[in-house]
Order: structure tokens, then sequence, then C-alpha cells
């Protein structure tokens, strides 16, 4: 995806791949909890609905295979 700036993953292990994808959403998830934040949300609700959002992506794509 051009707009994320992904390519190809690092070969080293689960470790890297967990650190470059920090490195890379990182900046969008503090955009998105800032602009709730800013709208009057609790910053602690949304931390928590994105990680509940995704264990939910996680748990359909297994569910899927």
């Amino acid at each position: 995806m051009e707009k994320f700036g992904f390519d190809e993953p690092p070969m080293s292990g689960a470790a890297d791949i967990s650190a470059e994808c920090r490195c890379r959403l990182m900046p969008l998830v503090n955009e998105i909890v800032e602009a709730a934040v800013a709208a009057g949300w609790n910053r602690d609700d949304v931390l928590l609905a994105l990680v509940e959002l995704a264990w939910d992506l996680h748990e359909t794509r297994r569910a899927d295979q």
C-alpha cells in the first residue's frame, strides 16, 4: 500500500515486523486519538476501542481460515 509506505516484510522475524508496524502506524493512531480527544472523547476509551478493533480483526481473520 503506497499510502502507508509498506513494502516487503522484514526477513528477520516477528519482532522486526512488530517494530516496523509500530513505526509506521503510530503516527496514524496518534492522529486518530488526538482528533477524537479534540472532539471531546475520552483518550483511554478511544485507545481501548482501537485495541478491541484490532483484536476483532485478528479473530475474524482466524475464523475465515
